[in-house]
């Protein structure tokens, strides 16, 4: 059974071993999130190359030195006895691992997600339905739109202001739930 967790992914390793479209996306995940990573494989898609600078490319055949510090590991090569490989020293390493072609293999999985500067909403079948992840996901953007990066951002800022300025533990939470009633223009006008 999986079970939800946010990750700090700032003083961790990651590695992807894989150069293909898989792979590929899997990187771009990372990006999103500021992080930068190594990826390890013999033959890139040349989407790869528009990513230089932001990753480390490494050009060779998976060796298992390229994942021994590292905390994630993303097994995408078009082998799937290298991926299984991959897989079972992770594991038997205590090293989270997404298996990309065997979820039994792997100890994490990455749902679908939308992001709004730090409003994180993300979307899961276990692997049972990407499909309809993916649907979940196309309806909660259109709910939770860009404008939802201000919001939180003004909301953080009120949060902060009423902890500082109200002892009372209860006058405080009033006040907390009585903002996210606001919309994002009547916050604004809270906001000094």
């Amino acid at each position: 059974m999986l079970y939800p967790v946010n990750i700090e992914l700032q003083d961790l390793e990651i590695t992807i071993i894989g150069g293909g479209e898989v792979a590929y996306r899997k990187c771009i995940n990372f990006l999103r999130f500021e992080k930068t990573l190594k990826v390890v494989s013999n033959n890139f898609i040349d989407k790869f190359d528009e990513l230089k600078g932001k990753i480390k490319i490494i050009k060779d055949t998976y060796k298992e030195e390229y994942i021994k510090n590292s905390f994630i590991v993303v097994a995408a090569t078009n082998d799937k006895e290298v991926n299984k490989i991959i897989g079972i020293y992770c594991r038997e390493n205590g090293k989270l691992v997404n298996v990309v072609d065997d979820i039994k293999l792997s100890n994490f999985t990455v749902p679908s997600y939308i992001k709004r500067g730090d409003l994180l909403i993300s979307v899961s079948t276990g692997g049972k339905s990407p499909s309809l992840s993916s649907r979940i996901k196309k309806e909660l953007e259109e709910t939770y739109d860009d404008s939802y990066e201000e919001y939180i951002n003004l909301l953080g800022k009120m949060r902060k202001e009423i902890i500082n300025n109200n002892e009372d533990i209860s006058l405080r939470k009033k006040k907390l739930n009585e903002l996210i009633n606001l919309n994002l223009e009547e916050l604004k006008l809270l906001v000094k």
